[in-house]
């Protein structure tokens, strides 16, 4: 039996139409975020003209403010006070949350002990742990980032707790059969359990620490985004606001897509994905 004919199409040809719809699938989502935000500026661009205010600058406005703010120097400072806030108070949150709502929710008496202090941590307001922490520590970053801390533990707790409660018990009698050590257990019979909602407690804390740590920056420190917004609302320069406020989202949103998705592919990488 002879091959089948190719004739003069060269070695690899075939994989053409393949890798052309999957950079098209790649490039599609890309694609569509930035039309999606060029439409949006174009109309905030109509709606400035349609309403031309102080009070409502354009795109265009707050571009120039943006550019010179990152040519002096000022916006990669503050810039970089609020990324330092933010991650600190982060892992602060994470580590501390994660092993209390472990504990909690591996151990039911404790769980019904604790069960009030999480509840009124959860529905103390932010701006009251942040008031009392600076009176109570004074105006220093040990304050800041401890009072943006306890306002994110008890969200990390309740979340970590029902993944406790979610653990399989087979798994920790194998590790016992196989007399795991502390650390195997945690790597290879705890976390993997856990991180579905060590996921979702990263990316709602996340979300929510960067907006109270521009709180705490306004209330009491002499740096970051948080603190030039306060300033120039006392200029009532609405175009420097937003500046800084389009320049914090997106460096966050950078994180979200180099850091964050990639380190939970990653972690999910053991998963089956769907066909």
């Amino acid at each position: 039996m002879s091959p089948p004919d190719t004739g003069d199409r060269p070695p690899g040809a075939a994989a053409g139409p393949s890798s052309q719809s999957g950079l098209a699938a790649a490039l599609t989502p890309v694609l569509t975020v930035a039309v999606s935000l060029l439409g949006l500026c174009l109309l905030w661009g109509l709606a400035a003209r349609a309403w031309p205010s102080r009070a409502f600058p354009g795109p265009g406005q707050v571009w120039q403010v943006l550019l010179a703010e990152a040519a002096n120097g000022d916006l990669f400072y503050h810039l970089g006070a609020t990324l330092g806030r933010v991650a600190a108070a982060y892992v602060v949150a994470m580590v501390v949350g994660s092993v209390i709502g472990v504990l909690l929710g591996s151990h039911r008496s404790a769980d019904r002990f604790f069960a009030p202090w999480v509840v009124l941590f959860l529905n103390i307001p932010a701006l009251v742990v942040i008031v009392l922490a600076y009176i109570w520590f004074g105006l220093n970053e040990a304050a800041a980032i401890g009072a943006v801390a306890v306002n994110k533990i008890p969200n990390v707790v309740v979340t970590m707790r029902e993944g406790a409660r979610a653990l399989d018990p087979s798994y920790a009698e194998m590790a016992a059969v196989y007399r795991f050590g502390l650390l195997d257990r945690i790597r290879h019979v705890l976390l993997p359990q856990l991180q579905p909602y060590l996921a979702a407690a990263s990316r709602s804390g996340i979300a929510l620490i960067w907006k109270i740590v521009l709180v705490v920056e306004l209330l009491g420190r002499s740096n970051g985004v948080g603190f030039q917004i306060y300033l120039y609302f006392q200029l009532f320069d609405v175009a420097a606001i937003l500046a800084y406020t389009l320049a914090f989202v997106a460096v966050m949103l950078v994180i979200e897509l180099l850091v964050v998705q990639p380190v939970e592919r990653h972690a999910t990488r053991w998963r089956r994905r769907p066909a």
